[in-house]
């Protein structure tokens, strides 16, 4: 939770600032206390007062505020808090904070700030997608500020993509990460790169903090495995799981974009392929223990594969006929265990071994055993019955399985579930280095 933190949230103008209300409610019922600073622009979509009444603290809104600024307000607003999130973060702001301009309180804060600053960018598409603004996401980023968001979705400007920005409980999420908060459920948000340069605190064993400039996984090599194998029957028929490679996929994109070198082992998808990764096509499970095996080594290993238990002992040569006879039998013989074999691999066991288990019952239950058998260090767990629509669909429920516990994010699409899982393996990977 946040009791004793303090944290300065700036707000932007644009329609997302209504959620900006309930940011500081989240916020107030984690324990952590906010200021708030509030644009002329954001000023037009939520009020002082509401802000006000929720913070419990007073709303600044003028640089050149006699009262405050006698004791040099913007500074003291800028060195107080314990990290400055900027929600939203319009195309303005960022262009600001990229360019050193500091011509209102917002602006001059975040250029006198020495505190970490997290932004929830939120913009329409097109101006999101602007070279303009991809330079300077590129500048803050390597300036060190940290990033939730934008989601992608339904605009209000009637436009859909990129630019929405992210949703109060992502950022609070992102908050308890950066802080290395206990108790909040870590890695719901969208990926990030570390905050404004600032001395580096003590190190947190969940979250060691990434070195300026860098991606939180910058310099790692993360392996991946996705979609399903098919196992040939004989020319024109197979065995397989039913997987659309949605998730691995959606894990390959969050991992390339918090700076790691992904390669991506893909089953049959119709998917395309993730820009900047390597995707090695198969379509077997020993064609994929086999490409797995080549990968190696790798800091993280991600096994979301739906891989088929079995195969037909011996392919047949001819496409089996229905000729009202008896039914040929399938010997069947049983495929390679991949996470099993990796998580116990005698000489390059990836630090981090990641394994699926996608369940239809006591989801919980049967995930944690099958991490003890497998012997991986995290199983993501969720419930693929029917009723949940997960197979096939574009949202997902799941569960973090170790061995200290379990821990269960919010519903949400599959590309936010896949940013806020390689969040939180960052996170464990960086906490056992430093330990």
């Amino acid at each position: 939770m946040l009791e004793g933190r303090s944290i300065l949230l700036i707000i932007g103008g644009g329609i997302a600032a209504y959620k900006a209300a309930e940011l500081v409610r989240l916020i107030a019922k984690s324990g952590g206390a906010t200021r708030v600073i509030l644009t002329k622009a954001g000023a037009q979509f939520v009020t002082p007062l509401t802000l006000a009444s929720l913070s419990g603290n007073k709303v600044n809104e003028e640089l050149f505020s006699l009262t405050d600024e006698i004791e040099m307000g913007h500074i003291e607003l800028s060195r107080a808090a314990d990290l400055v999130v900027v929600a939203p973060a319009t195309a303005d702001l960022m262009a600001k904070a990229a360019n050193g301009i500091a011509n209102d309180l917002a602006s001059t804060t975040l250029l006198a700030t020495d505190k970490p600053v997290l932004m929830a960018p939120a913009m329409n598409v097109r101006m999101w997608l602007h070279p303009a603004t991809q330079r300077n996401l590129e500048t803050l980023r390597r300036d060190g500020v940290s990033f939730v968001g934008p989601n992608e979705g339904d605009m209000a400007c009637g436009e859909y993509g990129p630019g929405r920005m992210a949703e109060p409980v992502e950022i609070l999420a992102a908050i308890g990460d950066l802080l290395g908060a206990k108790g909040m459920s870590k890695g719901m948000s969208k990926g990030m790169s570390k905050g404004m340069p600032m001395p580096p605190p003590a190190p947190i064993a969940e979250l060691a903090p990434p070195r300026r400039g860098e991606g939180l996984l910058a310099g790692r090599h993360v392996l991946i495995t996705a979609g399903p194998t098919h196992e040939p029957i004989d020319p024109v028929r197979y065995i397989a799981n039913r997987s659309s490679g949605k998730q691995g996929y959606a894990l390959a994109e969050a991992a390339r974009a918090a700076g790691a070198r992904v390669t991506l082992v893909s089953g049959p998808v119709s998917l395309p392929a993730p820009a900047g990764v390597m995707l090695v096509k198969v379509e077997t499970a020993r064609e994929m223990d086999q490409a797995v095996e080549a990968a190696l080594p790798a800091d993280l290993a991600i096994f979301a594969a739906a891989v088929a238990d079995w195969r037909v002992r011996e392919e047949a040569g001819q496409k089996l006929k229905k000729d009202g006879q008896a039914i040929p039998p399938l010997q069947l013989a049983e495929n390679p265990d991949i996470l099993a074999r990796i998580a116990r691999h005698p000489d390059q066991r990836p630090p981090l071994v990641v394994g699926f288990a996608a369940e239809t019952e006591k989801v919980i239950e049967h995930a944690s055993a099958k991490r003890m058998r497998k012997g991986c260090d995290i199983i993501v767990a969720n419930d693929v019955s029917p009723a949940s629509g997960v197979m096939g669909g574009d949202r997902n429920l799941v569960h973090l399985i170790a061995a200290e516990g379990v821990d269960t994010l919010p519903e949400m699409s599959k590309a936010e579930v896949a940013t806020a899982l390689i969040r939180h393996f960052a996170a464990v990977l960086a906490g056992r280095k430093e330990s």
